[in-house]
């Protein structure tokens, strides 16, 4: 889903009040991970998740790969914390503009 820069700001205002529900270790991302962030994201829409991973490579990687298997979209990236966005086909809770 592409997105355009007025949905990223609407979304980044909206996820500015969120505490990160998601944390992601040195372990990476195993299958209960993923199996958290979809049901997460299903739920809630807009999520921030933390990397608590050793260096800048390796965190954009796990984040790239995390957008891709869960069919997110990467709204920002502030430090190791990102804020990633999918809507819910059964029920959309975030109106985008």
């Amino acid at each position: 889903m592409n997105l355009s820069e007025s949905q990223k700001k609407y979304l980044r205002g909206l996820g500015h009040q969120l505490k990160p529900v998601i944390t992601v270790a040195d372990s990476g991302l195993s299958e209960s991970v993923l199996q958290e962030f979809a049901a997460t994201i299903s739920h809630h829409e807009l999520i921030k998740v933390r990397f608590r991973v050793a260096n800048r490579e390796s965190r954009d990687a796990m984040i790239d790969e995390l957008c891709r298997q869960g069919s997110g979209n990467l709204i920002q990236r502030i430090g190791n914390v990102a804020l990633i966005y999918r809507p819910n086909p059964d029920e959309q809770r975030i109106r985008l503009p």
